[in-house]
């Protein structure tokens, strides 16, 4: 799959898509769809989330692709405003007081099925889950740093926040990504007997 920062449109499909022509918009739409909704998937976690999020992100893509300026390719514009759409969702209330709601709920589990739920099975090496585990804005920014190719001072940018939050936020992924990959149980030691 071609990362969405390198995914150009041709400028007369482009042309035709702002007139109107539902052809050329379809075109576009295939060719910037599926890496769009897997970086949004990817940042935000949720897939239900991550729909909403991309119907948004397209939306604004077709409302704005008049004003679209061909400085860099049209899929590096698409990227920027896939992900401040999902740094959007991330920060709002709405998302956190249901976050609150849901970590209540879990607080009434019991501790032996909270346990099993967050233990992978041993034969599964799963991203999407050691993703999963990390923090909603961890997720982010080690996508974006390890996935998209931005910068620190990129992110922190996108964050509003220092390089070194960027940094931090990566080094924290790192270890608890880490210690999910790490095999489970007593390990072999490499000491004679």
């Amino acid at each position: 799959m071609t990362r969405l920062v390198e995914i150009a449109v041709p400028d007369e499909v482009r042309v035709r898509a702002c007139a109107g022509e539902e052809r050329a918009r379809q075109l576009i739409y295939a060719a910037v769809a599926a890496p769009t909704f897997t970086l949004i998937r990817r940042v935000i976690g949720s897939r239900s989330a991550a729909e909403d999020v991309f119907q948004d992100t397209m939306m604004i893509l077709f409302e704005r692709l008049a004003d679209f300026r061909q400085e860099a390719p049209l899929g590096a514009w698409l990227r920027q405003i896939a992900i401040s759409r999902c740094l959007m969702h991330l920060r709002s209330p709405w998302r956190r007081a249901r976050m609150c709601l849901e970590s209540a709920l879990e607080g009434e589990l019991p501790a032996l099925a909270r346990a099993a739920s967050h233990a992978p099975p041993p034969e599964a090496i799963d991203i999407e889950r050691a993703l999963a585990t990390l923090a909603p804005t961890a997720r982010a920014v080690i996508w974006m740093y390890e996935v998209e190719g931005y910068s620190h001072a990129e992110i922190a940018r996108a964050f509003g926040r220092s390089v070194s939050f960027s940094k931090s936020q990566v080094a924290r992924a790192h270890l608890k990504l880490r210690a999910w990959f790490e095999p489970q149980g007593s390990r072999p030691t490499c000491t004679l007997s």
